[in-house]
Formats: C-alpha cells, sequence, structure tokens
C-alpha cells in the first residue's frame, strides 16, 4: 500500500504520483466508462477498461452477481494486495464496488482523461492483457448499500435524508434518462421526499475534486448537522456513488449508502410512489 500524501488521504491520487508509479507491478488501472468509444480512441498505459453496461450492470440494470464481479476482478489481473487506481468517466462506482467488496486499497485519479492527456502523460490504444489472478472476494458490505425497501421506508424517516443527485430535469419529471431519452414503461420524476442536489460542481475544470470547505458548502444544504444517515440516488449509480465517495472519504461522513439500483429501477417499478414538480 502506498503513502501518497494527497490531501485527499489514501483515496486521491494526482497525476504526476499515478505517472510515478504507472508500471509499478502491485498497481492495476481501471477506466471506467458506460462504452468503449473513449477507450478505444486512447486511454491510459496499463489500463483497462470497464464497461457499465457490459461488466457492472445486467440487464435490469441492477448489479451484477458476486460470481461476475470476482471474474470481472480476477480477469484485470488484480490481486488481494494490489493498489487499484479508477479514472474516467465514473471512477467511483468502481471504488464503491471494490470497497463493497472489502478491497483494502482503492484509489480514485484526481483529475480527468482530458487533462492527463493534454500534459503530455503516457496515453496510448493498445490493448492490455493482463495475467487472471485466483482473487477470492469476501462477503459484501452491506452498510455500503440501500436496496429498493431500505429506500421505501426511509421517505417518511426523519432521520434519513434520500439524496437525488441528477440533474433538474430528471428531477422535475422532464427525462427519464440524462440524455433526454424516454423508457418504455418508465416514469421520469423521483422518490418522494428526496433532496434534490445536482453534484456537478464537485470537480473543477480539470476533473480534481474541490477541496475539503468547498465540498462542505455544497454539501450543506442536506442536512446542515450532519446527523442523518444519507441514501444516494441517480439513474444507473453512477452519480450517487460520486456523492457517496465525496461525502464519504473526502468529509467523513457516515451512514451513506448508494441505492444503486436507482431511478433505472425505481422509475420502471409500477408500484414505485414517484413525484414531479
Amino acid at each position: 500500500m502506498y503513502d501518497t500524501g494527497d490531501a485527499g488521504g489514501d483515496v486521491l491520487v494526482d497525476a504526476p504520483w499515478l505517472e510515478e508509479h504507472l508500471h509499478d507491478p502491485g498497481l492495476r488501472l481501471i477506466e471506467i466508462d458506460v462504452n468503449a468509444t473513449a477507450y478505444d480512441r486512447g486511454h491510459i498505459e496499463g489500463a483497462v477498461l470497464w464497461n457499465v453496461y457490459r461488466d457492472l450492470k445486467d440487464g435490469n440494470y441492477q448489479l451484477v452477481d458476486a460470481a461476475a464481479v470476482q471474474k470481472l476482478i480476477a480477469g484485470s489481473g488484480i490481486a488481494p494486495d494490489s493498489t487499484v487506481v479508477f479514472y474516467g468517466y465514473g471512477p467511483a462506482m468502481g471504488f464503491w464496488l471494490m470497497k463493497l467488496y472489502g478491497h483494502t486499497d482503492v484509489r480514485v485519479l484526481d483529475c480527468s482523461r482530458d487533462t492527463w492527456q493534454e500534459a503530455g502523460r503516457p496515453w496510448t490504444t493498445e490493448v492490455p492483457a493482463p495475467a487472471t489472478t485466483d482473487y477470492r472476494l469476501p462477503g459484501q458490505d452491506e452498510r455500503l448499500r440501500a436496496d429498493r425497501t431500505r429506500v421505501q421506508s426511509a421517505i417518511d424517516d426523519p432521520s434519513v435524508t434520500i439524496l437525488d443527485v441528477r440533474s433538474d430535469l430528471e428531477f422535475r419529471g422532464e427525462r427519464f434518462w440524462p440524455s433526454g431519452g424516454l423508457e418504455p414503461g418508465g416514469r421520469a420524476g423521483h422518490i418522494p421526499s428526496a433532496v434534490h442536489l445536482s453534484i456537478d460542481a464537485l470537480r473543477d475544470d480539470g476533473g480534481a475534486f474541490r477541496n475539503v470547505e468547498e465540498l462542505r458548502e455544497i454539501f450543506a444544504p442536506i442536512d446542515p448537522a450532519g446527523a442523518r444517515e444519507v441514501i444516494p440516488y441517480c439513474t444507473i449509480g453512477i452519480r450517487a456513488c460520486t456523492a457517496w465517495f465525496a461525502l464519504t472519504y473526502l468529509l467523513g461522513r457516515e451512514d451513506v449508502r448508494v441505492y444503486e439500483g436507482s431511478w433505472a429501477e425505481w422509475g420502471r417499478m409500477p408500484e414505485s410512489p414517484v413525484e414531479t414538480s
């Protein structure tokens, strides 16, 4: 396990640190995205791709089972003692998944793909083929997730904040998917009692997370006393995991659980209560 010395503790690594350790045998680099388009055009040397829709979600937008996760992790060359660094479109989702299964050393690159590439750092179109490991996953840490039943029970619970981190248009019920696409049989809107807070401002123009004071100011409206359990959700879990990461690892909050089914599950269930505004 490395000591980065960064302000984000042991969970954020900057570009110079990653470039220095890029080819260390104990480091594994994973790009997270919803398709392979950007990765195929170019990626950081040594990075393998985790495609959210192909590798992390099943046909009902639920998290794939433990066997599929174990196969993915082992096939990515990750061992129990590996330092795993995520970057790309949704790095916090990879971070959350690894922590859900109890992996110790997980990091997030604290800059965007563009920032890395524009600085002239190692970049390639070659796809690595890491040796498969015999990783055996421990059990899931259920404190990190909230299922639909838990969210339903939290609607009228004053000790819980259901946090909607989608766009205004999604929250108001003007679109189901972030792109504006519709979902056959799905309903747009938000979970009753949910507090809306877009997380677009969590990072600066270079893709780095804001400092602690700025993050506290962004999240202050959801729970000024910091005493409630928080359940963030979005559409498929990427933005929800980003909120969870910032609240838990950068601000030190406890009792933050990702509703990883998010709106892709809730909005497609006829019995789920939905509000629009």
